[in-house]
């Protein structure tokens, strides 16, 4: 009977508490007005190409003899994709392009990269026209959302809330007030965490994302809670197994 009193005991250790989702805790962007217009700084700002991108250059001219030379088979490391010719930019920022040698890729905009191929380029060719594209632009969705994973973004610009759409949303269980996203930027990683329920995310600088972003929903208290109890539920079960065990064993020994 002893140690019947000191298994019991267990049995009282957890208590489970679960409470309803309120309001505050679940809509979005709450204090927003209408008609009020807010400014974000990082709209102005495109997309710099960084080393490990992968674009795709395609050039073209009335003459495409004359070009045929700039969208042919790709060097080592590199090739076609559909037909349009790819290049991965190196970790010195830089792409081996036919006839043009090494150039510099990383650093510049897509435009700013447009312009000086047809630069260099207006070299052999008259009044070349060029078109590159970044084809790795990737952001990753994880933790509490309908649709985990990674998703490929066919333009130049996706806003944190339509990296959450491609994933479905939020489920239930996330926590709204402490999205976080991480971005690497010249190999150094930058943490920022936004309040969903407020503007703040329209004003904040990782509203648009950058290619290979992380956003990260975590699971809210209720979340938690519910898998602590599963937890508790299993153990309950064991000592409850234990118990009944010991109990046969001190009736038998009787």
């Amino acid at each position: 009977m002893k140690l019947i009193s000191k298994i019991i005991p267990v049995l009282l250790i957890v208590l489970v508490f679960t409470s309803c989702k309120s309001k505050k805790q679940m809509i979005y962007f709450q204090n927003v007005n209408n008609n009020e217009k807010v400014n974000n700084e990082a709209f102005n700002k495109a997309q710099l190409l960084k080393p490990n991108d992968l674009i795709s250059v395609t050039v073209l001219a009335f003459d495409m003899d004359a070009v045929a030379i700039f969208n042919g088979q790709g060097l080592a490391g590199e090739g076609t994709t559909g037909g349009v010719k790819t290049y991965l930019i190196g970790s010195d920022g830089n792409i081996e392009f036919p006839l043009l040698g090494n150039v510099k890729m990383a650093g510049m905009t897509r435009s700013e990269a447009t312009s000086l191929l047809r630069t260099k380029i207006s070299e052999y060719v008259k009044d070349p026209i060029v078109n590159l594209e970044l084809k790795n632009f990737r952001v990753t969705v994880l933790g509490e959302v309908a649709r985990p994973g990674v998703y490929k973004v066919d333009n130049e610009r996706i806003t944190l809330l339509e990296a959450l759409g491609l994933a479905g949303d939020m489920t239930i269980f996330g926590e709204r007030k402490n999205v976080l996203v991480v971005r690497e930027t010249d190999g150094k990683k930058s943490y920022n965490r936004i309040d969903l329920t407020t503007d703040e995310v329209f004003k904040s600088p990782v509203y648009y994302l950058s290619q290979n972003d992380v956003v990260y929903v975590e699971p809210n208290k209720t979340k938690i809670n519910e898998s602590s109890a599963r937890s508790t539920g299993v153990i309950l079960s064991v000592v409850g197994v234990l118990l009944s065990a010991t109990t046969l064993i001190i009736q038998q020994s009787n």
